[in-house]
C-alpha cells in the first residue's frame, strides 16, 4: 500500500494527545517505533534508564495496537542496524512515504540525524508542534531574543503571569514572587524520622521482558535492576501523582534540599520519569498539585516551590537547550580539563557523601536535585572535570535524564559551563555545605572543616582551591565577589598547602 504518513513516536514521547496523531488514517498512515543499542551506547546507559524507556515503549505500542493504530515496532534484538536513524532509513527506502510526520526529538543529536535520512530518502520531514510543553520553542527565543544574560526567575515571573498561576489581580499570592529561602530545610541530627514510601510499581510482563532483554543484551552496563519500580504506563503515573500529592507534597518544599543517609526519596515526587517519558503533562501535575492547595491542604511557600519546578526551571532549561545545542555542548568556559574519576561509576570511594550518593544511583537509577547539583556536581566542578565527561555520565546514569532536560541542568548550571549565560554564579561550595545539609559527613573519615592534611575534606580543599584557580575572574564579580574575597582570610603559606594538597587529589582521582 502507499504510505502517506510515517509517523515517528519516540521513547520520550508517549503521549496520545500529540499532534503526531492528528488527522492519523490507519487506512494510509504508519507508526513507527524502535528500540536500538545505539541509544543505550551512545553513551554507557545505566540499565534502568534503558529499561524504563523500553517498557514505557512497549506498554505504549500495545495500547496503540488495542485502539488499531498500524505500527511498526521494532524490539532491541530484532534485525537490522543498531543505530535508529540507519534503521528509520531503511524504512523510508523500503516504504517510500509521503511524508515523516515527527515532534521535535529530545536530543538535537538525534534531530538532525532524522532531518538527514528524511533528505537523503527524498521524505518530506515534518515537525508538528509539541503540545506536552507550556511554552514552544519559538516563543521562549523570542523571550530571551536581546537578553546577554538568561535568568530563571524572570523568566518564571514571566509564565506565572502568561498562565495566570498563583496570582492574585496580576500580583503574587501573598506578595512574593519566590519562598525559596522558605525551602531550604534540614533535618539536623534528629533526622527525618519516618517518611511515606513512594508507590512502587511492580514489573508486568511486558516490563519484565524489558528488563530481561536489557540483562541479556547489555550486560556490562552500569547499575542495576533489582529494585526497578518505575511507573512505565499512563495509568501508573496517574497513581504516582496521586501518591505524591496525598503523602509528600505537603512537606516537599521545606525539606526539598535536604539528605540522609539510606533515604534516596524523602519527600520528592518521583515524577520527572513520567514527565519526561510524557505520561503525565506539567500542566496536570501543576493543576492538580494546586487544587490541593486551594483546599488548604499545601502552605503557600511549598505549592511555589514546587510550581516552580515545573512551570519555571523544566521549561526554562528546555528553552536554553534549543537556542542552541551545539554551542551549550561544546561549552567550556573554566577551561576544565580534568578526567572523570572512576569512582563515578563504582561509588568505591572514602567520601561518605559521593559513595551514599552514588550507589544509590546506581541501584535505582535516581538522585534528587541537591545529590546531583550539590554532591556530584558540586564535586565534578571543583575538581575541574572536562565538562563534555561530565555531562556523558549524567545523560548515561539517570532514569529521567533526556538530553534536553540534562544538558543544561550539568553545563549550565551545575557546571558553569556556558560561562555565565544560565545562571548568575557557580554553585560551588565546600564541605561545610554538605555537612549543613546531610548526615552524611557524621559517618566520613574525613572534616568539612578541614582543606589540608590527612582528614581534609577533599570538598572542603578543592573549594578553596577552586576560589583560588578562579580569583581574576570572580572577584569584582557582582553576586560571586563577597564568596571570593573569603580568600583574603587566608595566608600566603595556607594558599600554597591548599595548592599542593588539591594537586594530590587530581593524581589520586585520575582514572589513568
Amino acid at each position: 500500500m502507499t504510505i502517506r504518513h510515517l509517523v515517528v513516536v519516540l521513547g520520550d514521547q508517549l503521549n496520545r494527545d500529540s499532534s503526531a496523531f492528528d488527522d492519523f488514517d490507519p487506512a494510509t498512515d504508519l507508526v513507527w517505533m524502535a528500540e536500538r543499542r545505539g541509544e543505550s551506547e551512545h553513551v554507557w546507559s545505566h540499565k534502568a534508564r534503558s529499561a524504563l524507556f523500553i517498557a514505557a515503549m512497549r506498554h505504549f505500542a500495545a495500547e496503540l495496537q488495542r485502539e488499531g493504530f498500524p505500527l511498526r515496532y521494532a524490539k532491541l534484538n530484532d534485525a537490522g542496524p543498531d543505530d535508529l536513524t540507519a534503521l528509520l532509513q531503511e524504512t523510508l527506502q523500503h516504504l517510500k512515504p509521503e511524508r515523516l510526520i515527527v515532534i521535535r526529538p529530545g536530543e538535537h543529536r538525534l534531530r538532525t540525524g532524522i532531518q538527514s535520512v528524511a533528505a537523503a530518502c527524498g521524505v518530506q520531514y515534518v515537525e508538528r508542534p509539541d503540545r506536552h510543553f507550556l511554552v514552544s520553542v519559538d516563543d521562549f527565543a523570542q523571550w530571551a531574543k536581546g537578553k546577554t544574560e538568561l535568568r530563571m526567575e524572570n523568566f518564571y515571573r514571566w509564565m506565572r503571569q502568561r498562565h495566570d498561576i498563583l496570582l492574585e489581580n496580576g500580583k503574587p499570592v501573598g506578595g512574593k514572587w519566590n519562598y525559596d529561602a522558605d525551602n531550604r530545610g534540614s533535618f539536623g541530627r534528629q533526622g527525618p524520622g519516618w517518611v511515606p514510601r513512594p508507590r512502587a510499581f511492580k514489573p508486568d510482563a511486558i516490563t519484565q521482558s524489558a528488563l530481561d532483554d536489557i540483562e541479556a543484551t547489555l550486560p556490562d552496563h552500569p547499575g542495576e535492576l533489582d529494585r526497578f519500580d518505575w511507573p512505565v504506563t499512563r495509568e501508573q503515573a496517574e497513581e504516582a501523582l496521586a501518591d505524591f500529592l496525598d503523602q509528600r507534597l505537603p512537606a516537599f518544599g521545606h525539606w526539598q534540599d535536604a539528605m540522609w543517609t539510606g533515604e534516596p526519596w524523602l519527600y520528592h515526587a518521583r515524577l520527572s520519569t513520567s514527565m519526561n517519558l510524557r505520561l503525565l503533562s506539567p500542566a496536570e501535575v501543576i493543576d492538580a498539585a494546586l487544587a490541593r492547595f486551594h483546599r488548604g491542604e499545601v502552605s503557600l511557600s511549598s505549592i511555589e516551590g514546587f510550581v516552580r519546578q515545573i512551570l519555571g526551571w523544566r521549561e526554562y532549561v528546555r528553552g536554553v537547550y534549543w537556542l542552541s545545542p551545539e554551542r551549550l555542548l561544546a561549552s567550556n568556559a573554566l577551561r576544565a580539563d580534568a578526567p572523570l574519576p572512576a569512582f563515578y561509576w563504582t561509588g568505591d570511594t572514602d567520601m561518605h557523601c559521593m559513595r551514599e550518593t552514588i550507589t544509590q544511583t546506581l541501584q535505582t537509577g535516581y538522585a534528587h536535585h541537591i545529590q546531583r547539583l550539590m554532591v556530584t556536581g558540586n564535586f565534578a566542578l571543583l575538581l575541574g572535570v572536562a565538562p563534555a565527561q561530565i555531562h556523558e555520565w549524567y545523560l548515561a546514569i539517570y532514569v529521567d535524564a533526556v538530553e534536553w532536560v540534562e544538558a543544561p541542568n550539568t553545563l549550565g548550571m551545575s557546571q558553569f559551563a556556558d560561562g555565565g549565560r544560565m545562571v548568575s554564579k557557580p554553585y560551588a561550595a565546600s564541605g561545610r555545605y554538605i555537612e549543613r545539609m546531610s548526615n552524611y559527613c557524621t559517618d566520613c573519615r574525613f572534616k568539612p572543616g578541614e582543606a589540608v592534611g590527612d582528614n581534609a575534606c577533599p570538598f572542603t580543599t578543592l573549594y578553596w582551591d577552586f576560589l583560588d584557580r578562579h580569583k581574576a575572574r570572580f572577584w569584582n564579580h557582582p553576586r560571586a565577589a563577597l564568596q571570593w574575597r573569603s580568600l583574603e582570610r587566608l595566608s600566603e603559606d595556607q594558599r600554597e598547602a591548599i595548592r599542593s594538597r588539591a594537586r594530590q587529589l587530581r593524581i589520586e582521582y585520575s582514572p589513568e
